[in-house]
């Protein structure tokens, strides 16, 4: 098992493989595809192995169990019907090769054990802060459950619970109309005790039950966007509680008790709440995050997922697989793949692992894009995942039933009950090409994007993107914990920067001095200021005539060059002439893996959304 990990954290490339074009042509198992299987209806041993079939025929192998809505209620989290029902497919897996992920929750978002924390212990329910404006002089009243944190004047704040709940695996009322979900209470992640009760009872649960396919076929353990107050709270609560309240004090080195009340203050420009949520996402990631970390490296298996914000990379630290989730048609073919903050998840994912020294990171794809996907998206949005750096994809699922309810159960199924499954197979296998490529591999890159924990600006990345300059974000913890300024740029895991874009947004106290440090060294440059990029960080390759449309990514893998051209945009087909690119030349196709010389003194033409590989 510990060799398993090791292989994962290494920062540097592996060694060349003795014939690269094989192993392009052919990756091993653990690039492809690794969908979530919905199990959504009553579980049949039989039917399990036939899907299992189904998948490796189709260049599936592995696979992410997600107990879902639709089981039955004698199926439920945790009952010994799932854990048998789970071993089948383990053991199934097993004889075929494949790998597995287990998923953490019944169903989302994460830390609840479908309930059974709160059920151990009221007080394990999730919290939040209110603010309650008193009369002169009078006191404050507190429910059962309620804790005064503070008396600001006459504005009380009260720790109380937050009424928010997850999503279950069963109906209430199946087949009538309007079906009900079951809606367990969500667990305070705040709390130490709470998220030791989760681990306890979900991690350790699994560990028990299936020890001996852990680090083996059993490769990682799949958290899914845990929240702080979960889904649906009472409505003006803030994060935090009692307790909270006193370790951001320690982190800001002030009682900050006497500042809440600026938590509801309606303008956004208040540095308080800036700092109270930098420093309340530090706690979350202590609590929750580091402890289920620490618990799957000392048991052989990666902590996978994803956070709840799309933007969110400080949580990304203790994930031994930085991941993002791409659903709700947050990316389209269109303006959305260059803005807005969701545009941003794939290059924080990517990003995440370069500077943590992993060696994958992972995306959760097509959830709840609706039965109006097409295939044409389907291949879009993973080469958009994949020409900014991802190289492990979840398709966002395979359902196990579509019976009644569960096919609109955000939907589709991108699997066996799509219309594209009887062509699957050189989709499946162009991921996992495209997957090997991305990893153990160097990315040619020198430019950074200064981001934060939870945010990473999108507007100066898009003309990055749209001048085929590849950028990561760097998180601004980096700046001085681990990255080293030099002569020639900023050095972090391997990558050299010699341009880094700051947009001002604030990074908190301690990235004063390394930014001050930045701009005296003349590296430090302000988005869209193109000439300064030219000049500290020339570009290699160039498009004649420029393709505003079209994305770039380089690595070097092998001893070999690999870049990765895609049309993204909507303009239709487009033709350039690929400047900088020296030497004999091919073309990789990653949906065939043939292979055909490339003459560049004639123009490389790209399809609408095509996506080629050229290796030099």
């Amino acid at each position: 098992m510990s060799s398993l990990l090791t292989l994962l954290s290494v920062a540097c490339a592996a060694p060349a493989p003795a014939d690269l074009l094989a192993e392009f042509r052919d990756p091993p198992r653990e690039f492809a595809l690794m969908p979530f299987w919905f199990w959504n209806d009553a579980l049949d041993a039989d039917q399990i192995r036939a899907q299992i079939a189904d998948f490796d025929a189709h260049g599936v192998f592995g696979f992410v169990i997600h107990p879902r809505l639709g089981l039955p209620r004698d199926t439920g989290w945790r009952s010994p019907k799932l854990y048998d029902a789970m071993q089948v497919a383990i053991e199934e897996a097993e004889r075929r090769h494949m790998t597995v992920i287990l998923y953490d929750e019944g169903m989302y978002p994460s830390g609840s054990s479908c309930g059974q924390v709160v059920a151990r212990n009221p007080e394990f329910a999730a919290r939040g802060l209110a603010r309650v404006d008193l009369a002169a002089g009078a006191e404050p009243q507190l429910a059962p459950g309620c804790r005064l944190v503070a008396r600001v004047g006459d504005v009380a704040i009260i720790e109380q619970p937050s009424g928010g709940t997850i999503r279950g695996l069963h109906w209430t009322n199946e087949g009538q109309k309007g079906e009900r979900e079951d809606a367990p209470p969500a667990a305070d992640l705040l709390n130490p005790a709470a998220v030791d009760c989760f681990v306890e009872l979900v991690y350790q649960g699994f560990y028990d039950r299936f020890r001996p396919w852990f680090g083996r076929t059993i490769v990682g353990i799949f958290t899914d966007e845990p929240s702080i107050m979960g889904r649906g709270p009472k409505r003006g609560l803030v994060p935090g509680s009692a307790a909270v309240t006193a370790r951001i004090s320690e982190i800001l080195g002030e009682d900050i008790r006497p500042r809440l009340p600026e938590l509801w203050s309606a303008d956004r420009d208040v540095p308080f709440k800036e700092a109270y949520h930098r420093a309340l996402g530090q706690v979350f990631e202590e609590t929750y995050y580091r402890r289920l970390s620490d618990w799957c490296q000392q048991h052989g298996v990666w902590l996978m997922g994803h956070p709840e914000s799309s933007e969110d990379s400080g949580p990304l630290r203790y994930f031994q697989v930085p991941g993002q989730d791409l659903v709700w048609r947050y990316v389209v073919p269109g303006p959305t793949a260059l803005e807005g903050g969701h545009s941003t998840m794939a290059k924080v994912a990517a990003s995440a692992m370069v500077h943590l020294g992993r060696r994958r990171n992972s995306n959760e794809l097509y959830g709840a894009y609706g039965h109006e996907l097409t295939e044409d998206e389907l291949v879009w949005l993973a080469n958009w995942c994949l020409v900014r750096g991802q190289s492990w994809l979840f398709p966002h699922a395979f359902y196990y039933s579509v019976r009644g309810p569960r096919r609109d159960e955000r939907p589709p199924d991108v699997g066996p009950h799509a219309a594209w499954w009887d062509h699957y197979r050189p989709y499946a296998d162009a991921c996992r090409r495209l997957c090997w490529v991305n990893t153990d591999s160097q990315p040619v890159c020198d430019i950074a994007i200064l981001a934060t924990a939870h945010h990473a600006p999108d507007k100066p990345a898009r003309p990055l993107y749209e001048q085929q300059r590849d950028f990561h974000y760097l998180e601004a913890r980096h700046l001085w914990q681990d990255a080293t300024l030099e002569a020639d740029g900023l050095h972090l895991a391997g990558q050299l920067y010699r341009a880094v874009i700051w947009d001002g947004t604030p990074l908190g106290p301690e990235a004063d001095a390394p930014l001050q440090a930045l701009r005296a060294a003349g590296r430090l440059v302000e988005p869209g200021d193109m000439a300064a990029l030219d000049r500290l960080a020339p570009r290699g390759l160039t498009l004649d005539p420029p393709c505003p449309s079209v994305r770039l990514r380089q690595v070097t893998k092998g001893g070999r060059r690999f870049v990765m051209l895609f049309g993204e945009g909507e303009t239709g087909a487009v033709a350039f002439r690929l400047q900088g690119l020296a030497g004999p030349v091919e073309s990789w196709d990653p949906r065939t893996g043939e292979v055909a010389a490339v003459d560049l003194g004639q123009p490389v033409k790209l399809a609408r959304h095509e996506l080629r590989l050229l290796v030099r």
